[in-house]
């Protein structure tokens, strides 16, 4: 019982318990109409303040803070209230840290503002909290407008199902003869129809050749209601289709300009991927993103199968192209939170798997790594082989791990991506099984021999 109980002993690690490390620390509890901030006692007569959020209060909480010595300053990431104040600070010089609300919730008991920002100065004193990851400004730009970006294609999106929904009403049963009505069929049969066209002959003759209905079935799907109130909601609808399509252009237009910042490397590793080719699909961007984003990290990570130019982009929004924030890839893995969480307790692992996550880097490469159900490629082999004995969960997160450790390598070393071939992977579980045959075979005081195929 002794030697069992001495195994499930672990080495006890050397801790420097409540040893103040920054000495000149502030934490701050951010609200939307007034700003907390603690400072150790003695800097001043009192040692928590409280500012307005208006900028002219914030820039005097600032000056605040450096009369008081202040060096380093902690405060939790408390929706959008926090990025005015943490950019007048880090221009101040001041070292800033945003910290993740999970990590710094009080003990249990009372609760207060004032109570807060104590608390989290107390914290930072002490070196307990770990700022949160934040790239550059360059690619905080950048991730602003592909968010934007994207909260734009979903109100566009919502006026199309209006324009669905006034048609229906209409009992004009385009959806029902076209797989988009937002084609280049769907949309000049509706806007003759916003220009007083009524025969369904002629608004079916607009009917592009690639559609699979005829021009018949068009036509016999166009014979409706026409009454004046829906015909005012499809109106209504178009024109705010329209509108959204614009500010994307205008939204494509300034990401251009902000890739063209970027200046390529003298001497880029990998060849720039072939200019498009392709008619742009929907929702894509109007410009060559590939190029801009080669342009933006010297190396073609649409290269990689599974990662198309948009994917690619929602990826280095949120990273960026600089891996040195992650000693190791199994770091950059479990900030992504693609690797597993163990619960161990009592010498026993109590719970596995990943973490919740809202990521959108996450989202991203497990997009891509479901896309790769069907391809024929390295990637594509390893993901069926784990749905195969694991399920299709498990097989979605550990193709994105693979991803991942893939995207880490080629930002870091500028090197390109070389696919091995859909069967790489079986023959490397096949050399596994072979192996595993050949030890058991020993254990058992025998041997292994292959046979010849006849």
């Amino acid at each position: 019982m002794s030697k069992k109980r001495s195994k499930r002993q672990k080495k006890a690690k050397d801790l420097d318990a409540l040893e103040q490390i920054n000495l000149n620390a502030a934490g701050i509890d951010i609200g939307a109409e007034e700003v907390y901030v603690a400072v150790p006692k003695g800097r001043d007569d009192e040692s928590v303040r409280s500012f307005p959020t208006f900028t002219a209060d914030l820039h005097r909480l600032a000056n605040w803070l450096a009369k008081c010595g202040i060096e380093t300053i902690a405060m939790e990431s408390t929706g959008v209230y926090w990025i005015p104040l943490f950019e007048i600070l880090e221009s101040r010089g001041f070292e800033v840290y945003l910290v993740n609300a999970h990590h710094i919730k009080n003990v249990s008991g009372r609760k207060s503002d004032v109570l807060d920002c104590q608390w989290i100065q107390q914290l930072h004193t002490y070196g307990l909290l770990q700022p949160s990851f934040r790239p550059p400004e360059q690619i905080c730009a950048i991730r602003s407008l592909v968010r934007h970006r994207d909260m734009l294609i979903k109100y566009r999106s919502a006026h199309i199902q209006h324009m669905q929904k006034a048609l229906t009403v209409m009992n004009l049963r385009l959806t029902n003869v076209l797989s988009d009505i937002t084609g280049v069929t769907g949309m000049k049969i509706i806007r003759s129809i916003m220009a007083g066209e009524r025969n369904p002959e002629v608004l079916a003759s607009y009917r592009h050749s690639n559609c699979a209905k005829n021009q018949i079935e068009i036509a016999k799907s166009l014979e409706g209601n026409y009454k004046r109130e829906h015909l005012f909601a499809l109106k209504q609808a178009l024109e705010l289709y329209d509108f959204y399509d614009r500010q994307l252009r205008d939204c494509d237009a300034e990401l251009e300009m902000l890739y063209q910042e970027f200046d390529l490397p003298d001497e880029p590793s990998t060849p720039p991927p072939d200019p498009r080719k392709r008619k742009r699909r929907k929702n894509q961007p109007h410009f060559d993103l590939a190029q801009s984003l080669y342009r933006m990290t010297g190396v073609d990570l649409t290269q990689v199968d599974g990662l198309e130019a948009m994917t690619v982009q929602d990826i280095l929004s949120e990273i960026g192209t600089d891996m040195n924030p992650w000693p190791t890839v199994k770091h950059f893995a479990s900030w992504l939170r693609l690797s597993p969480n163990n619960k161990v307790t009592g010498g026993k692992v109590k719970q596995r798997g990943t973490l919740p996550s809202q990521n959108r880097a996450n989202t991203a490469f497990r997009m891509a790594a479901q896309s790769l159900a069907r391809s024929d490629c390295a990637l594509g082999s390893f993901y069926r082989r784990i749905r195969a004995r694991h399920g299709g969960p498990k097989a979605v997160t550990a193709t994105a791990h693979k991803l991942a450790r893939i995207v880490y390598f080629m930002l870091k070393n500028r090197q390109p991506y070389h696919d091995p071939g859909a069967d790489y992977y079986e023959e490397q579980y096949r050399i596994r099984a072979i192996r595993n045959l050949q030890r058991r075979a020993s254990k058992l005081g025998m041997r292994l021999e292959p046979v010849g195929v006849t």
